[in-house]
């Protein structure tokens, strides 16, 4: 891929509209952000461009009309900015009125402006891009980017964990203005890049969790092209696998799963087993809650009458041993329901796995990066990636709007 950097750039003296994600998640009960992550990855760009006397102009997005609680003013995001680069992040309770206009112009060299949320607007909220269908060119006409681009000089994206929204602030201001990637789009792209296209071999992915689209769009797509050598299963998706094995798994999983219309990849993981079941490693063992207490049961000994939680001890021991010997490791979802005393097991240890291990890991999703915290030194991870859907459509092969957008513009201005 091929998209324009930061050091393609000149900044100083110039406007600089920068899109980031630090959409954060929000505590119902005191309405503050709660994790920080993505306002720390945030940091390295924001810095540079300041650094490099850039007047830069953020604007990023905070919640949505299907996350409404998390749909809030920016201002909080704008203290947490200050605080953690050292030098006043100013915000203006505007997106791309009269006030945001005259504070984008009144900036000085190195200053630093955040706009308000831009899920204020109809334009960005994904509502509207499933409703209206627009392309990039015709975006430009949006309130959003007729208001902002001709008051700037440049535009830097460095928001990936929203690459696979198509909205006016993501794809449309690529059309008008000289642009580049930010330090962290860089480093995801490349980093999920070594993944897909040319990993390290042996290439490992260990996939569990309850979105088990996530990980049967994944396992089409690396199988079939050769890039996963072996895949480990564990969760709802190793639940999945045994199911299409014929095995019945007892009456409280089987509705768990048929409650929530999981039950439909059933015939894709049979398709998936009988083309690469060499390659598809599934549990030998299981657990379950009884009563407060973690009981395990072999798979040959199934079904329960309780509902299964976690891989069992002699899975995780034959999964750590194909992690060891990994060179590559991307890692979706846990094991299984880690935040439970009987049920953290398998994540725990996988985790510890994976830390351990000599091999490159990536990692991505919510709760993936969650339960990876939780049980392990972050620093001892490759790659953390920012990214939930986009990380996803990335690894599947599909197209992501943003990098069709950038590379677009990196032609152009080439």
């Amino acid at each position: 891929m091929t998209i324009s950097t930061l050091e393609d750039l000149n900044v100083r003296g110039r406007t600089v509209l920068l899109r980031v994600d630090i959409n954060s998640p929000i505590d119902r009960t005191t309405g503050k952000i709660n994790d920080d992550n993505r306002l720390n990855m945030s940091l390295p760009t924001i810095a540079d461009l300041a650094e490099a006397g850039a007047r830069v102009v953020i604007i990023a997005h905070q919640g949505d009309t299907l996350d409404y609680h998390n749909l809030v003013s920016l201002r909080e995001h704008a203290g947490i900015l200050s605080e953690k680069l050292d030098r006043n992040v100013a915000f203006i309770d505007d997106v791309a009125g009269p006030a945001a206009r005259a504070a984008v112009q009144a900036l000085g060299d190195g200053d630093i402006l955040l706009l308000e949320n831009l899920r204020i607007l109809t334009e960005e909220v994904s509502t509207f891009e499933s409703a209206v269908k627009l392309t990039p060119s015709e975006m430009t006409k949006t309130y959003l980017v007729r208001n902002l681009a001709p008051l700037v000089d440049v535009y830097v994206n460095d928001a990936f964990a929203a690459a696979h929204r198509n909205a006016p602030s993501m794809v449309a201001f690529q059309e008008l203005l000289p642009t580049a990637g930010g330090r962290l789009l860089v480093d995801e792209v490349t980093a999920l890049s070594g993944v897909s296209s040319n990993p390290n071999r042996p290439c490992v992915f260990l996939l569990g969790g309850l979105k088990i689209s996530d990980a049967f769009s994944m396992m089409d797509k690396v199988l079939a092209d050769g890039t996963a050598d072996r895949i480990l299963t564990t969760g709802i998706t190793a639940n999945i696998m045994l199911i299409a094995r014929g095995v019945d798994l007892g009456g409280p999983t089987t509705a768990f799963i048929s409650d929530r219309s999981l039950d439909a990849f059933i015939p894709r993981a049979t398709v998936l087993l009988e083309v690469y079941g060499d390659r598809i490693e599934v549990p030998t063992d299981l657990a379950y809650d009884d009563d407060g207490e973690r009981r395990e049961v072999a798979v040959a000994d199934l079904p329960v009458d309780h509902l299964l939680i976690d891989v069992g001890r002699e899975t995780v021991a034959a999964y750590e041993a194909v992690i060891e010997e990994a060179a590559t490791l991307f890692v979706n979802g846990p094991a299984g329901v880690y935040e439970s005393a009987a049920g953290e097991y398998g994540t725990r240890s996988l985790w510890e796995a994976v830390a351990a291990a000599d091999g490159y890991s990536v990692i991505g999703g919510g709760d993936t990066v969650a339960s990876a915290r939780r049980f392990v030194d972050p620093d001892d991870i490759g790659f953390i990636s920012t990214g939930g859907g986009a990380l996803i459509r990335f690894l599947s092969g599909q197209p992501l709007p943003l990098i069709e957008a950038m590379e677009k513009a990196a032609a152009r201005d080439t």
